[in-house]
C-alpha cells in the first residue's frame, strides 16, 4: 500500500470503525434475539410469526454486512489503486470547463456507486423481501422508478451542484455562505413542492373517502385546531405489504398521508391514534426545529468546506497531484464524516426524544391510549419489526424508540393518570 499522510490516516480509521462499530452493534442485536414472546405481545404475535420476525431481522443483517464489506474493499481498493486522479486525468483529458469537468467527475463517481449497488438493491427487494412477504415490486415498477429517480437528480440536484461548484470556483472566501443561502432556499423549496409536484411521480396520492374514518379524523384535527383540509391515501401496496403513515409540506401543501395498506389492517380508533402521533409533531414544532438544525449543520459543514476545499494535504491523501472543487467535495465528505457520525447521534437521540413526546401528545389528546398500543402492536406484527432491539443497536441507528418502550411509556402515563384521577376523588 502507498504511504498515507496524517488526513488519509484518520480518514481510513473513520471507514474502519465505522464498519467494526455497526458490525458489532449488530452482532449484539441479534444476541438479544429470544424464543419467548415478550408479554405485551401475547395474543398479538402469534409464535411462527414471531419466529418468522426473528429470521428476517437474522437475514437482513447477515445481507448488512456482505453490503458493508463489499463497499469496504471497492472503497479500498479505488483509493489506494489511485482511482481519483486516474478518473480525474481522464475527465480532464476531455477538455471541459472546470464546472462541467466537475459535474461529469461527481456523477461518473454516483453512477459506478450506483451500479455497483444495483444487484444487491435488486437482490433484497425480489429475493428477501419477497420470501417474507413484503415486496409488491414489479420489475417495470422498480426500473421505472430508477429512471425517474435518474430524472429528479438531473433536473434538481445538478443546478444545486453546479451552483455549489461555482460559487467555490468564483466566489473567494464568501463562497460558503453563498452557498448556505442557496442549499436553504433549495431545501425550503423542495419542502413546498414534494408533496405535489415530485411524490406523485412515484405513488398515487387520493383524497380520503367521505366516511366513519375521515369525520373521525377532521373531528379531531378539530379539536386540537390543525389546519387540515384533507387526509390522503397512498398506494403503498403498489411496491410493498409494510404499513406506515406520514406528514409532509408546509402550508397550503401540507399533507398527512396514509398508507392504504394501513387503512386496511387497522381500526378508526387507531387510524385517529396514529394520525394523531403525527399531527403532534407539527404541534410541538419538531418539523420546523429538525428543519432549522439541518439548515444550521449545512451552514456549519460549508464553512468546513471553505477550509479544507483547497488544501493540498486534503488531495495528497487521495494522491491528487492537482486541487480542484470537485473532488475537494468529494474527499471533504470523507473527512467530515468523523464529525457527522457524532451529529447523528444527537440527532438521532432528539428523534426518539421527540417521538416519545408525540406519543404522549396523542395520547392526552385523544385520551384512547389503548388504541395507540394496539396500533403500534399491529404495526410490529405487520412489519416484523425487532422487539428486543439491544440497546447500542438503538443508541446507533433507531430515529424512534423500541416498541416495548414505547408502549410502556403510554401504559404507565395511563396509569399515572387514572391514579391522579382516583386520588382526587378519594
Amino acid at each position: 500500500m502507498p504511504s498515507i499522510n496524517i488526513i488519509a490516516l484518520i480518514i481510513l480509521l473513520a471507514i474502519l470503525f465505522d464498519f467494526v462499530l455497526n458490525g458489532l452493534s449488530d452482532y449484539l442485536n441479534l444476541t438479544r434475539l429470544q424464543e419467548d414472546l415478550p408479554e405485551a405481545f401475547e395474543g398479538v404475535y402469534d409464535p411462527e410469526r414471531y419466529r418468522k420476525s426473528q429470521e428476517y431481522l437474522k437475514v437482513n443483517t447477515r445481507f448488512g454486512w456482505m453490503i458493508a464489506a463489499f463497499d469496504l474493499i471497492v472503497i479500498l481498493v479505488f483509493w489506494f489503486g489511485r482511482g481519483f486522479p486516474l478518473l480525474d486525468e481522464w475527465v480532464r483529458s476531455f477538455g471541459y470547463g472546470s464546472i462541467l469537468c466537475g459535474l461529469t467527475y461527481i456523477a461518473l463517481l454516483v453512477v459506478f456507486k450506483a451500479l455497483l449497488s444495483l444487484p444487491f438493491s435488486i437482490y433484497h427487494t425480489f429475493v428477501i423481501e419477497e420470501r417474507f412477504g413484503f415486496n409488491q415490486t414489479t420489475w417495470a415498477t422498480y426500473f421505472l422508478d430508477l429512471l425517474k429517480g435518474l430524472g429528479l437528480a438531473i433536473l434538481l440536484g445538478a443546478p444545486l451542484l453546479t451552483g455549489i461548484l461555482a460559487f467555490f470556483e468564483y466566489a473567494g472566501t464568501n463562497a460558503w455562505w453563498y452557498c448556505w443561502i442557496a442549499v436553504t432556499v433549495y431545501m425550503l423549496g423542495v419542502q413546498f413542492i414534494a408533496p405535489t409536484w415530485i411524490m406523485p411521480l412515484f405513488n398515487k396520492f387520493s383524497p380520503l373517502a367521505d366516511g366513519e374514518l375521515k369525520s373521525a379524523i377532521l373531528s379531531y384535527a378539530g379539536s386540537i385546531k390543525f389546519p387540515i383540509q384533507n387526509v390522503y391515501v397512498m398506494d403503498g401496496s403498489k411496491r410493498s405489504s409494510k404499513s406506515n403513515a406520514f406528514f409532509t409540506g408546509f402550508g397550503k401543501h401540507r399533507r398527512i398521508v396514509l398508507f392504504d395498506t394501513l387503512i386496511k389492517r387497522h381500526t378508526t380508533g387507531e387510524l385517529v391514534a396514529v394520525l394523531a402521533h403525527e399531527m403532534g409533531h407539527y404541534k410541538k414544532k419538531h418539523i420546523i426545529q429538525s428543519l432549522v438544525l439541518g439548515i444550521l449543520q449545512m451552514g456549519f459543514m460549508l464553512y468546513l468546506l471553505s477550509i479544507f476545499i483547497s488544501y493540498q494535504g486534503l488531495f495528497d491523501a487521495f494522491y491528487m497531484s492537482r486541487t480542484s472543487v470537485y473532488a475537494g467535495l468529494i474527499f471533504f465528505a470523507m473527512l467530515y464524516s468523523p464529525l457527522d457520525f457524532f451529529i447523528g447521534l444527537f440527532m438521532q437521540m432528539r428523534s426518539r426524544r421527540n417521538e416519545t413526546a408525540a406519543d404522549r401528545f396523542a395520547v392526552e389528546t385523544t385520551r384512547d391510549p389503548q388504541s395507540m398500543v394496539d396500533a403500534l402492536k399491529k404495526l410490529s406484527v405487520h412489519n416484523l419489526s425487532n422487539l428486543l432491539p439491544h440497546p447500542f443497536y438503538v443508541f446507533l441507528n433507531y430515529s424512534h424508540p423500541p416498541v416495548l418502550q414505547r408502549i410502556n411509556a403510554i401504559t404507565y402515563k395511563n396509569l399515572t393518570a387514572e391514579h391522579a384521577k382516583h386520588a382526587e376523588k378519594l
